[in-house]
């Protein structure tokens, strides 16, 4: 391996994202993720070259993965399946059928095949499924950070706790403002005044 090759993948630094863990986990405390400045965020202050999202597949959200694609993110698609919850006959809001796309293993395997190609990795997820890829990386010397939605991750991560950057704490820049909605407040605001 030449000197220049050396250097390229000393500096590889890859993410690897669960992003229902992530997208639910902030929204669990009351924002929305901006997926641009997330992976603006990446790429600035851990040099993240490749950030795979793993996003369970449903036809309806295409627009989106193909957003996704076109802010920097490589997309892994998983297909999903229909948990249904309770007994049909007394189906009510609580008891309402969950599509689950189950990304771990995809996550996991992304990240074994990958470790010839990077320096680093950051898992982004609170979810203890990830224990022995995060202990392996570790290990090896290949685990950068583990990025929690919030405060909220499993204990079975508490172990690698000088690893963990929780994305709660960066809610300032991370936040999807919604520029309409405030701009239209603001126009109401000011017709009463």
């Amino acid at each position: 391996m030449s000197v220049l090759k050396r250097k390229q993948k000393r500096r590889q630094v890859y993410a690897f994202i669960d992003s229902q863990n992530l997208n639910l986990g902030v929204q669990k405390v009351g924002w929305k993720m901006d997926w641009r400045a997330f992976r603006a965020y990446l790429k600035d202050n851990f040099n993240v070259t490749k950030a795979f999202m793993f996003i369970g597949y449903m036809a309806e959200n295409e627009p989106l993965y193909e957003h996704m694609h076109e802010l920097g993110y490589l997309i892994a698609l998983k297909p999903t399946v229909d948990m249904k919850i309770g007994d049909d006959r007394t189906a009510t809001e609580e008891h309402k059928p969950i599509i689950k796309g189950n990304i771990d293993a995809d996550l996991v395997l992304y990240a074994m095949k990958e470790l010839p190609n990077y320096h680093k990795a950051i898992i982004v997820s609170g979810d203890g499924d990830f224990v022995s890829l995060i202990e392996y990386l570790a290990e090896k010397n290949k685990l950068l950070h583990i990025m929690t939605p919030n405060w909220q991750y499993s204990s079975l991560l508490k172990p690698w706790d000088k690893y963990i950057i929780r994305i709660d704490q960066l809610r300032n820049q991370l936040a999807y403002k919604d520029y309409q909605r405030r701009q239209k407040h603001k126009n109401t605001s000011d017709k009463r005044q």
